[in-house]
């Protein structure tokens, strides 16, 4: 019975022990999960950049800086710091292909203070965006030690394309003395997202440039916003801001100037701000209406008469006023050329009647359309539809007055018979002499 219970107890503790020692096998002998090789250059960060700034980087790009941010964590200063850079393919050095790409510290280290070294490297155009693995060496000595030490660094780093931010008018042309209606495209051209993109309106005359003059007079209009969210912005992608605006009409025939700051996140979670600038000619504005649309018989012929006004501030160009039949009326289109149409002077118009086959009188629709240009040359168009009454003067043969043939034949027969008898009495007084 004894040698029962040892035997069974033998077998309990040679499973547990090999149960812990396979357990601990996954380590490795004599490991623990929690072992940390200390040295005296501990790895912080990697990137595109400068030690102060990091870069955006798209393929292609060569002779870009490459900086690791390192710490002296030991407990004595650090000298002749040199590092050798390893990446993968699609990376080289900017030395030329299959050189090594190496970099030194500027100084020496002290003990807690953190130092970088940048390299030198070129972007095949083939590469891709996206995050990449890389390693590097970091040979250094110790102050009042000889020898070198050397430690080993495994990272990963990102290629992250570059972000272009541009702005754009849809429409470049404002029109003074009225409301306008803005749109503002934000495009991002770049190959890299930007996020949180946030714009606003510089509306102060304390915008200066280097001249020493304001580089803008959007204070001289009233525009309803000045600060729009715009948010995440993709690559190639374009987003838009409205605003409406009313210009005065002091800003005719000047250039308005709309200074945009722009405040964003790149790929790397930088803020940064930038300043674009959105130009806009304002154009003067041409009002016209036409009115007193009438017929009048002028020269023997009947015609359509009226007249424009402009209530605008801009004289219209080049002015043509045309009609044209409506419905089942066959007047003939026909078309009158009046030049400038002036601010606050009716200008009149005429345009004789002329029709396609045989004239209709009565009412026809017609409409009567003013066509000009404005000081930018681009063609408007300003219509009214009417109707018109074209009387009918043509002679009513039915009603002609036929007493006057009769008058006259009795005329001719009293004629006759007077020169009958003044023939007969001169007959008579020749024959007694």
């Amino acid at each position: 019975m004894i040698l029962t219970q040892l035997l069974v107890f033998t077998l309990i503790i040679t499973a547990t022990s090999l149960f812990i020692s396979d357990a601990f096998a996954q380590l490795g002998t004599g490991e623990s999960p929690f072992k940390r090789e200390f040295g005296d250059v501990k790895y912080l960060d990697a990137y595109f950049g400068v030690a102060d700034e990091k870069m955006e980087v798209s393929p292609g790009d060569h002779n870009v800086p490459f900086t690791i941010v390192l710490a002296n964590v030991g407990t004595q200063d650090i000298t002749g710091i040199k590092g050798q850079l390893s990446l993968p393919l699609g990376f080289s050095s900017s030395d030329g292909p299959g050189r090594l790409i190496e970099a030194d510290a500027d100084s020496n280290s002290l003990a807690g203070e953190v130092f970088t070294l940048t390299f030198f490297v070129n972007v095949d155009e083939r590469t891709k965006i996206g995050q990449y693995p890389a390693s590097a060496k970091v040979d250094y000595g110790r102050l009042r030690e000889s020898g070198i030490r050397d430690t080993f660094f495994e990272f990963s780093f990102k290629v992250t394309g570059d972000s272009i931010i541009n702005m754009r008018a849809i429409d470049h042309f404002l029109t003074s003395l009225k409301n306008n209606h803005i749109v503002i495209e934000i495009s991002n051209d770049g190959t890299a997202p930007v996020s949180g993109v946030d714009i606003e309106l510089q509306n102060t005359q304390g915008t200066i440039s280097s001249t020493a003059q304001s580089v803008t007079n959007v204070e001289k209009v009233v525009m309803l916003d000045s600060n729009w969210e715009i948010g995440h912005i993709a690559p190639g992608e374009s987003k838009f801001l409205e605003v409406d605006v009313y210009v005065p009409a002091s800003l005719k025939g000047v250039t308005l100037r709309a200074p945009m700051e722009i405040t964003y996140f790149n790929a790397h979670g930088d803020r940064h701000t930038i300043s674009r600038i959105v130009d806009f000619y304002v154009k003067g504005l041409i009002d016209t209406r036409i009115y007193d649309v009438d017929v009048i018989e002028l020269s023997g012929k009947q015609t359509v008469i009226g007249e424009i006004i402009n209530e605008g501030n801009e004289d219209a160009l080049f002015a043509f006023v045309t009609l044209e039949a409506l419905g089942d009326s066959n007047i003939k289109k026909t078309r009158q050329y009046i030049d400038e149409i002036e601010i606050d002077s009716p200008v009149p118009f005429n345009i004789p009647i002329e029709f396609e086959g045989e004239p209709r009188f009565g009412e026809h629709d017609i409409r009567i359309i003013v066509r000009y240009k404005d000081s930018v040359r681009d063609e408007i168009f300003e219509t009214i539809e009417t109707t018109i009454f074209i009387k009918d003067h043509t002679p009513d043969e039915s009603q002609f007055d036929y007493s006057q043939f009769v008058i006259l034949g009795v005329v001719a027969v009293i004629g006759g018979f007077a020169f009958t008898k003044f023939k007969a009495r001169r007959k008579v007084a020749n024959q007694t002499k």
